[in-house]
């Protein structure tokens, strides 16, 4: 895009997800390992005589283009943040590659972008880990997805922790093509209180894949009981060869671990010639020792 600025969106993996309790104010506490990977949404900026928003892409239609989608909500908190700095008018597009409500964190790397990316635009001089605080407004996944590197999150996602040893991980993303709000997952919730997450020793992909078949989602049988197709995209996953499947987050994206990214795509040419309508993206899951762009 001549004369803008550009950053992805990385899709935001649960790679595992326990529910350790329950706060007074009703929000669940987690502890859950974090990892981004290198598909994502698509977010532009550019110069302009008046603030636009234009939205593109497969999943554009279901994105609202009013103060209640995320990257307006991260724009307009910069503004409140920073005053005149921020003021100058910018087009903001957004290539919506990723499904909505599909537990893979879109609206919140949507709004980590936008504040990476304006920071940058508007020369605000502040790092992202310094706007992760404020930024817990948009939402609890926000401060992670700002950081976008392999994290422990604790609490309600407002405690991170960087993880070290993980490696490159093949990946298949598959979503049914049907929306689950999170709300709805933790109201089915039959446990709240769960063991937390044994330490995470780093190592190879095997080796990676052995200690996660010692970890859970505990979301993934309430999800399961409201959308029992995601139960259908786990098998499959498993019957075209991962090492292991499991759903991220609230759902209904699941992610399918691969032993090399040839064997992540065989799977997603093979699924997808006999589900035409779900969401299917081969990628790879980005690693400790990738270099992460400041956000």
């Amino acid at each position: 895009m001549a004369g803008g600025l550009e950053r992805v969106a990385p899709a935001k993996i649960n790679l595992a997800l326990h529910v350790t309790g329950r706060r007074a104010d009703g929000y669940h506490l987690l502890e859950t390992l974090v990892a981004f990977t290198r598909h994502g949404d698509l977010l532009q900026a550019e110069t302009a005589d008046r603030d636009a928003f234009v939205v593109t892409g497969r999943y554009g239609a279901e994105v609202p283009r009013d103060g209640t989608n995320l990257v307006l909500a991260a724009r307009d908190m910069l503004r409140s943040a920073f005053g005149a700095t921020a003021a100058r008018p910018v087009k903001l597009t957004l290539g919506k590659n990723l499904p909505v409500a599909s537990g893979i964190g879109g609206g919140s790397s949507d709004a980590a972008a936008a504040i990476g990316l304006l920071k940058q635009y508007w020369r605000i001089d502040t790092t992202g880990e310094e706007l992760a605080p404020v930024s817990l407004c948009l939402g609890a996944d926000v401060p992670m997805c700002l950081v976008a590197r392999p994290l422990l999150a604790r609490g309600i996602g407002e405690t991170l922790e960087p993880v070290a040893g993980l490696p490159t991980l093949p990946v298949l993303l598959v979503n049914p093509g049907i929306p689950l709000a999170t709300p709805a997952v933790f109201a089915a919730l039959v446990k709240r209180s769960n063991p937390p997450l044994p330490p995470f020793p780093g190592g190879d992909i095997a080796a990676t894949v052995d200690w996660l078949e010692t970890t859970r989602n505990d979301l993934e049988p309430a999800a399961i009981g409201l959308v029992p197709e995601i139960a259908s995209v786990l098998e499959t996953l498993r019957d075209a060869g991962a090492l292991l499947a499991r759903m991220s987050g609230s759902g209904a994206t699941c992610f399918g671990i691969f032993a090399t990214d040839e064997d992540a795509r065989a799977a997603a040419k093979a699924i997808a010639s006999r589900r035409p309508a779900w969401f299917l993206q081969a990628t790879s899951i980005m690693p400790t020792s990738e270099p992460v762009q400041d956000g």
